[in-house]
């Protein structure tokens, strides 16, 4: 029973030749926790999980799952871990059924068992009614949950997932995410690299954000809103497709109007106040509101006010850095 720290990281660095990809970064994951991973491209997110995993070496520092050394204890680590990267491990020439069951096999799952948690498998992830297909005929979101199915099979007690949604269907994820909840709910571990902010939000209880290969900050996405909140922002539409941003500019307490699609964001010191000059606002316009809501800061607020870098510069692409 894992119990405590399951991931314990100190000062970890990794040089490629001269290039300085991940600096001196430390952190610990708690057992049954499920920790995110967020950062721009390049930032050190792939070649941080590749060390972890005993993938890549680390040039200096120490990686410690559920208390062994990843560099000393390979197997013992391997023994309790299930990796499924971001590139597509599966094997083409194989069937569905058949990549999941070797992999079951490669962990010493028994023949009762291994033919149990399979066919459990292929039909959380929607694939029973082609398991004897060839694997090379399927689309990259099939593979990615047979991928994911095969890393499961043998219940590893911390799985490592790189971008588990990246270029999948809406369904396809939000199957994946059921998935990863209940099992986290039911004990499992997770670490989570993902360029997807909202989907940081929902899943995890903790997130790094780490910015050209050093931690930024490590906290709830909660806090990390909190701290990302510098002004009030209000939401309002109205009945008309004329842009009023220059009128809406110009009301008390109001220091910056964005206009997103057929909605008003008025960034306002105090709101206070704000509901009856609006609705005043309104009225001399001959205008009707149609919508009004205040806004929170989200966890791209607090990526962007942490890293100085655009929501944009998450966008799914692996590391130049790592060749592997």
């Amino acid at each position: 029973m894992l119990s405590g720290n399951v991931i314990e990281v100190t000062d970890l660095t990794k040089y490629y030749r001269n290039l300085l990809a991940v600096d001196r970064i430390s952190f610990e994951v708690r057992n049954q926790e499920l920790f995110g991973f967020l950062g721009p491209n390049g930032a050190g997110k792939t070649t941080t999980i590749n060390m972890l995993t005993g993938i890549s070496k680390p040039s200096s520092g120490k990686v410690r799952i559920a208390g062994y050394d990843i560099i000393k204890e390979p197997v013992r680590v391997k023994e309790l871990i299930g990796v499924a990267p971001d590139v597509s491990g599966v094997y083409d020439e194989l069937t569905a059924l058949d990549n999941i069951d070797f992999m079951a096999k490669l962990h010493g799952v028994s023949a009762e068992k291994r033919k149990a948690r399979t066919k459990e498998l292929l039909e959380v992830f929607d694939l029973h009614t082609r398991r004897n297909d060839r694997v090379g005929n399927f689309s990259r979101g099939m593979k990615k949950r047979l991928m994911i199915a095969a890393t499961l099979v043998y219940e590893p007690k911390i799985v490592f997932l790189d971008e588990p949604t990246a270029g999948l269907d809406v369904q396809s994820s939000r199957q994946i995410r059921n998935l990863i909840k209940e099992m986290n709910q039911n004990g499992t571990t997770f670490f989570l690299t993902t360029h997807y902010i909202e989907e940081a939000d929902q899943l995890c209880q903790r997130v790094a954000i780490i910015n050209k290969g050093r931690i930024v900050t490590i906290d709830t996405p909660e806090n990390l809103k909190k701290s990302a909140q510098t002004e009030n922002v209000m939401e309002v539409s109205f009945n008309t497709p004329e842009d009023l941003s220059k009128q809406l500019s110009k009301l008390k307490h109001v220091s910056n109007v964005v206009r997103c699609a057929d909605k008003y964001r008025l960034y306002v010191g105090d709101f206070s106040g704000m509901l009856p000059l609006i609705v005043d606002f309104a009225k001399r316009n001959y205008l009707k509101v149609t919508s009004i809501a205040t806004l929170k800061p989200t966890l791209e607020d607090a990526f962007v006010s942490l890293t100085c870098e655009r929501p944009d510069t998450l966008a799914g692409e692996k590391e130049k850095l790592d060749p592997s």
